[in-house]
């Protein structure tokens, strides 16, 4: 379609820099004008006030990202071919980070605005994806995209997750199911660090495996040592890395969801290390509170705290109180490894909050490794939000 026959959205003056400058998200509040016929992922063209062509997009009227960047030369349409070269693009960088084909089985193929695809997941189990959208806009061409994903990696089967509140952001009508292909076993085996792992591609949280920690669940193996607890360990990921990796002598993974932990005993026994973990179902704040043992290392990985920036202040106070609680089950001379997954909590806020904690505890912690995501999870320069996962390394004294 000529830019001629494109929906217009007209920015608000002196509100145009950032989409120039390739942000891919343009809120309601920065919109000046539109049409208010505009239906869910129509394909629109993003002028400043003064006219100029910025980018095409697609709109949402039910999201307060009202419309999605994709393609800053204005004179190539939101077509096939687009898709195709965009998806061709995130596979191939992948590809070059993992030269050897068990990392390249298992990975984040497509990571959303990082790859200039706003909304978009691929993950790659094997001969299996995972495809989540987290744009109405973009899911109205979910076939377009399996279909161009089949033509690409001809998978055995493409499964389709949804996101915990983005039905009702995005005005999504999604539900978990299969979009083609045989629906994929249950376990599906995968290798990460030379680790075999049963994944639940069904019913598993997120995608069913969390491929951003794959460096930092080897990193902090060659910290922990002695008697270490995995709080929120669900499939047993930096357990069984702290045991072979690291000089842990026994680690007990702490987990409220029965599923995980019955795939963390079997995924210790695959590996021959059954014998040195056990994993309990408990809360897991009151584990920590109540716990009246003293570890060597303790890893702590929650789920996201801040959904939205009305929860920040919230989610502050609860990693406080979680890192609190953990510090305070420490013996000296010890290791912390403490995750926050909330995109809204920066780096610089993670750091105070451990710094403060540490000032509650009356403890002296030193960070050693300040790390993130993994690199199959990039971050856009022109979409620092991308930059989600915090993960320190700590020593406490």
């Amino acid at each position: 379609m000529s830019t001629e026959n494109l929906p217009k959205i007209i920015i608000k003056p002196r509100r145009a820099l950032p989409f120039f400058s390739r942000h891919p998200w343009v809120f309601a509040g920065a919109i000046g004008k539109y049409a208010k016929n505009l239906e869910t992922g129509s394909e629109v063209l993003v002028l400043s006030n003064e006219g100029k062509p910025i980018a095409r997009g697609l709109f949402n009227p039910a999201s307060q990202i009202k419309v999605r960047l994709y393609s800053w030369d204005v004179a190539v349409p939101l077509d096939r071919d687009f898709w195709k070269a965009r998806l061709e693009s995130a596979i191939s960088l992948r590809r070059r980070i993992f030269q050897d084909e068990a990392s390249f089985n298992a990975c984040r193929l497509v990571f959303s605005e990082a790859d200039d695809l706003s909304g978009l997941t691929v993950d790659r189990f094997g001969d299996w994806l995972v495809v989540q959208f987290t744009s109405a806009a973009l899911a109205k061409r979910s076939d377009e995209i399996c279909n161009l994903l089949e033509e690409l990696l001809q998978p055995r089967g493409i499964w389709l997750r949804t996101e915990k509140g983005m039905a009702a952001a995005e005005g999504m009508d999604l539900s978990d199911q299969l979009l083609s292909g045989e629906t994929p076993p249950r376990p599906l085996l995968i290798e990460e660090n030379s680790l075999s792992y049963g994944v639940d591609l069904c019913e598993g949280q997120k995608t069913g495996f969390y491929f951003d920690q794959r460096d930092n669940r080897l990193a902090a193996a060659r910290y922990l040592h002695g008697q270490v607890i995995d709080v929120c360990c669900y499939t047993g990921g930096f357990t069984l890395n702290a045991l072979k990796y690291g000089r842990a002598e026994h680690v007990t993974g702490i987990d409220s969801s029965a599923p995980s932990l019955q795939m963390a005993e079997q995924n210790a026994a695959r590996n021959g290390l059954e014998s040195r973990c056990r994993f309990e179902q408990s809360d897991a704040l009151k584990y920590l509170e109540t716990c009246e043992e003293k570890y060597d290392g303790i890893v702590l990985d929650p789920p996201k705290f801040a959904r939205s920036r009305g929860g920040i202040q919230r989610a502050a106070k609860a990693y406080l109180k979680w890192n609190m609680a953990a510090i305070n089950l420490l013996k000296p001379r010890s290791c912390l490894v403490t995750c926050s997954c909330s995109g809204l909590i920066s780096r610089e806020d993670f750091e105070e909050i451990i710094a403060r904690a540490a000032i509650e505890t009356n403890r002296k912690v030193r960070i050693l490794e300040s790390r993130g995501q993994a690199s199959d999870h990039p971050v856009a320069t022109t979409c620092p939000e991308n930059a989600y996962l915090k993960c320190l390394i700590c020593e406490v004294e």
